[in-house]
């Protein structure tokens, strides 16, 4: 499959200002300001409901935020949002009251179940008839083409390739996908999140890419502790196969911030084996929906799915290394 993607570019060259039928509601009150990062003028401020606070969802409400918007969190459990409240947002009981009235309704949610619950549930019902609706979260290909279709014309995927540091320093890469309508009178919030951006025509081709990527990485962190288990089998030590492979040009970019955890078995990080699992699933799916089978992808959803069930669900995907200590977890799956 071919994406419709075309390079990153900056976002100011999609984003113009907004007409008077456009014009965003100042309903909540003057402007406020977070820091030294306000961007957004009155004129370009928009009251957004962000729904779903893990990590990646607070520091996207954050980001936004710090660019002037007007913020509005939910999340379905209690705890997890009192560091962005006390920043500036309103805390909302439900669904229907983080909705109401807002211009631009954002989901950053675990998985497909979460997303289809919130989406076809409460939000469905409450949304306004002009609010645009972006998920954010790591869905299948099938989920965003019936968002897409059930919320018509003002929906948008914009998955996240980065994690919640990049996403609140503006470094994180937003694949957008979707009427370019939308995007456009999305563009106040995209320009407050970052700079870099990936378009796609449909909802679908944005998700479709961002489980391309995910799988990427996913793979490169099996394989790195692959590399660390011969290296130690032969009798390199940690600090040796450091100083081998932690600067070497074998190692991509992408899989560096993860180095130490895979040769530590470090179980911090924000991204979890389950996620991982997950994701990779996600991704063998949309291959299998076209005929295609993906004997290494296969392996790489089973090794995150033992990790999990390992004792390591809430670790992050570096900790897969762990199952190299024990080699008998790293059998291949049968009959996939």
């Amino acid at each position: 499959m071919q994406l419709a993607g075309i390079p990153i570019f900056q976002v100011a060259a999609i984003t113009r200002p907004l007409g008077a039928s456009e014009t965003c509601s100042t309903r909540r009150g003057g402007q406020r300001r977070f820091g030294t990062n306000t961007t957004a003028t009155q004129e370009a401020m928009m009251d957004i409901a962000v729904l779903g606070m893990g990590r990646m969802g607070r520091a996207l409400a954050g980001r936004l935020l710090e660019g002037g918007h007007r913020v509005t969190v939910w999340n379905r459990s209690t705890g997890k949002t009192g560091e962005i409240v006390s920043a500036g947002a309103r805390q909302a009981q439900s669904v229907t009251d983080a909705v109401d009235r807002v211009d631009v309704v954002v989901t950053m949610l675990a998985d497909d179940a979460a997303v289809r619950a919130v989406a076809f549930g409460e939000l469905r019902s409450s949304i306004g008839g002009e609010t645009i609706f972006v998920d954010c979260s790591t869905v299948s290909r099938k989920l965003s083409g019936e968002l897409a279709e059930v919320f018509s014309a003002r929906f948008l995927a914009m998955p996240v390739v980065g994690g919640p540091a990049a996403v609140s320093a503006g470094q994180a890469t937003f694949l957008v996908g979707g009427d370019a309508g939308v995007v456009d009178r999305l563009g106040p919030v995209i320009s407050s999140l970052t700079d870099n951006v990936r378009r796609y025509d449909t909802a679908p081709l944005a998700v479709t890419a961002k489980l391309a990527t995910n799988l990427l990485l996913l793979s490169e962190v099996v394989a790195l502790a692959e590399s660390f288990a011969v290296g130690r089998s032969g009798g390199l030590r940690d600090d040796q196969l450091r100083d081998l492979l932690g600067t070497s040009p074998l190692v991509a970019l992408g899989l560096r911030n993860r180095f130490e955890g895979v040769l530590t078995g470090s179980p911090d990080g924000w991204w979890t084996t389950v996620l991982g699992a997950k994701d990779a699933g996600l991704a063998l799916d949309i291959a299998r929906d076209a005929d295609l089978e993906l004997p290494a992808a296969a392996v790489v959803r089973h090794l995150y799915d033992t990790a999990a069930s390992s004792g390591l669900e809430d670790a992050d995907i570096a900790a897969v290394t762990d199952l190299y200590r024990s080699p008998s977890r790293t059998a291949a799956p049968q009959g996939r």
